[in-house]
């Protein structure tokens, strides 16, 4: 009787066989993997699509530092928001014995070459972004090095295939102008961050589907766009208060945006809530103090940041993900700044 014998398994892609089908040198293909920038483009291509085929991923143990880290990139971090990201993630990282090391973009949402290149180097646990994202080439180097990435995305723009947490914009605009409307307000403004951004435009379509829900229609003198900081809050609270049509109610895009709009109220002789309602979008600690304390959409920012890192670290010892989009949910946190329209005489 013959003897049977098992099919062996192919061997896994090495280094030097990917080199060999190339027709490059072993060094060409680990600058790729190391997300080298002196590698031809045309040259990368091919090493790139090499891989693909593969399916190549090293296996390499982590350099025995000592200490564990994570990566927290922001596309920018100069303003209370990302203070409350930053502390939903050291809630889960110190439980978990792991240094976080911050980094941001200078207002950019995609990292450069020379981010990529440091952080290959480093090789952390993972990598956790905040409003900003990675290329496809990007992410790709990163898989390669078993290098796991989870994306805090408020605009919900992120790919399907990116483990992603986010929050409902869409809702928290509905509920906002909801409550406006059922205050008796029926000239709501709308102030929220750029158009072009999706957050925005989801909280936009909140704002008129509730409009269209109560039978209100919208004016269009009455919605602007900007950023989500202050100034923009205080220059558009300020032309479109100084008018003899002025609006009854503003929904802000931020609890920042809000301060911006109650200053223009006050610089202005208005009342806040006799004359003008004011809601923001975050509920940040500050806006349970300032005066009148403010009345918000409260976007769980700290949680969402702590169920991101529980994924990156999830992912980063190697368990699979139940899904790869999380949306936490909005509410609205009713104080002091809102109230029924008062009679003009």
């Amino acid at each position: 009787m013959a003897e049977v014998r098992p099919v062996s398994e192919p061997r896994a892609a090495t280094i030097a066989t990917i080199a060999e089908e190339v027709g490059v040198s072993v060094t060409t293909v680990s600058k790729v993997l190391n997300g080298r920038s002196d590698v031809a483009s045309e040259t990368r291509a091919r090493v790139e699509a090499s891989l693909d085929r593969h399916r190549y991923r090293r296996r390499t143990k982590r350099p025995p530092t000592g200490v564990e880290q994570i990566d927290l990139v922001f596309h920018e971090f100069d303003s209370a928001w990302a203070t409350e990201i930053i502390r939903g993630v050291e809630v889960v990282t110190a439980a978990a014995k792991v240094d976080m090391v911050l980094s941001q973009l200078g207002g950019t949402h995609r990292p450069s070459s020379q981010w990529l290149e440091s952080v290959l180097l480093r090789r952390p646990l993972g990598v956790l972004l905040v409003l900003c994202n990675l290329t496809e080439p990007q992410w790709r180097q990163l898989r390669r090095r078993s290098i796991p990435f989870v994306v805090v995305d408020t605009d919900s723009a992120t790919s399907a295939s990116v483990p992603t947490v986010g929050s409902n914009n869409w809702n928290g605009g509905l509920l906002a102008t909801r409550h406006l409307l059922e205050l008796g307000h029926r000239r709501i403004a709308l102030i929220s961050g750029p158009e072009d951004v999706l957050c925005s435009q989801a909280r936009a379509a909140g704002f008129h589907f509730a409009h269209d829900e109560a039978g209100v229609t919208v004016d269009p003198d009455l919605l602007w766009y900007g950023s989500f900081y202050v100034d923009a809050g205080y220059e558009h609270g300020m032309e479109l208060l100084d008018r003899a049509d002025r609006p009854t109610a503003i929904f802000a895009g931020s609890d920042m945006q809000a301060m911006g709009v109650l200053r223009a109220a006050r610089q202005l002789g208005l009342d806040v809530p006799a004359d003008l309602s004011v809601i923001g979008y975050d509920n940040l600690p500050m806006a349970a103090w300032i005066g009148p304390a403010l009345t918000t959409i409260n976007q769980p920012l700290r949680d969402m940041a702590g169920t991101a890192t529980q994924m990156l670290l999830d992912l980063a010892r190697g368990a699979e993900l139940s899904t790869s989009r999380v949306d936490l949910v909005t509410e609205l946190v009713v104080r002091e700044s809102t109230a029924p329209p008062r009679e003009r005489g």
